[in-house]
């Protein structure tokens, strides 16, 4: 797609993941973006059947349930469920080819990934398309490094802009890095600590952990 000109463009973020279960740490970093990045809108987008994993065991409903509860009084974030509706494998390609049908040219998509994400990007389905339809906001974390060389380090040298504010410039094609906020909450923390039957209150919000225990999951 091509550069617009002079003038800004809304800009909407899509932050994919199995959220199983949703958690302070997905939550505070979506909103850290959300007003770093200007962002009109950022949707959690729980993935159906990940290609590169097991599907969790919670089910899709139940997960979506847990982000709208999350969600719930903060208009900026919202749940985005169309992996959920769709059959097979959860593709981000044809994720983001939806988006961008819907939102029109006019309108900047990103796509925030986790550093860990990227190290293993050349295994994801037409991967090297991605940029076409989106921006790519990459998430700093402790203790994770960018690759200096190889295939994946030419790409982010090829395409990473140093402003993040560029990527209000253009609808697709750029990558930013973004440092956020440590927080050091995992969902696989919070499920052993539930299937221990031990407290994971203040790791997230009391409506999910309330969910949680009327449907009784994780046990």
């Amino acid at each position: 797609m091509s550069e617009s000109g002079s003038s800004t463009q809304p800009l909407v973020g899509v932050f994919g993941g199995t959220f199983n279960p949703v958690h302070y740490g997905h939550l505070r970093s979506a909103l850290e973006l959300v007003e770093r990045l200007q962002l009109t809108q950022l949707r959690l987008m729980p993935s159906g059947q990940p290609p590169h994993r097991e599907a969790p065991e919670c089910s899709a409903t139940h997960r979506a349930a847990m982000i709208e509860l999350a969600v719930q009084g903060e208009p900026r974030l919202a749940c985005d469920m169309r992996e959920l509706q769709r059959l097979g494998k959860s593709y981000t390609i044809d994720s983001l080819i939806e988006l961008r049908g819907e939102l029109g040219a006019g309108v900047g998509l990103c796509m925030v990934l986790g550093c860990d994400a990227v190290l293993d990007i050349t295994s994801w389905y037409r991967w090297q398309e991605l940029l076409d339809w989106a921006h790519i906001v990459v998430i700093a974390r402790p203790g994770w490094e960018l690759p200096g060389e190889g295939e994946v380090a030419q790409w982010l040298k090829r395409h990473k802009v140093e402003d993040p504010q560029r990527l209000r410039y253009r609808p697709a094609g750029c990558i930013a890095i973004e440092e956020l906020r440590p927080l050091a909450i995992s969902s696989t923390e919070i499920r052993d600590l539930l299937a221990a039957g031990r407290s994971a209150r203040y790791l997230l919000p009391q409506s999910v952990l309330d969910y949680i225990e009327t449907n009784t999951l994780y046990r």
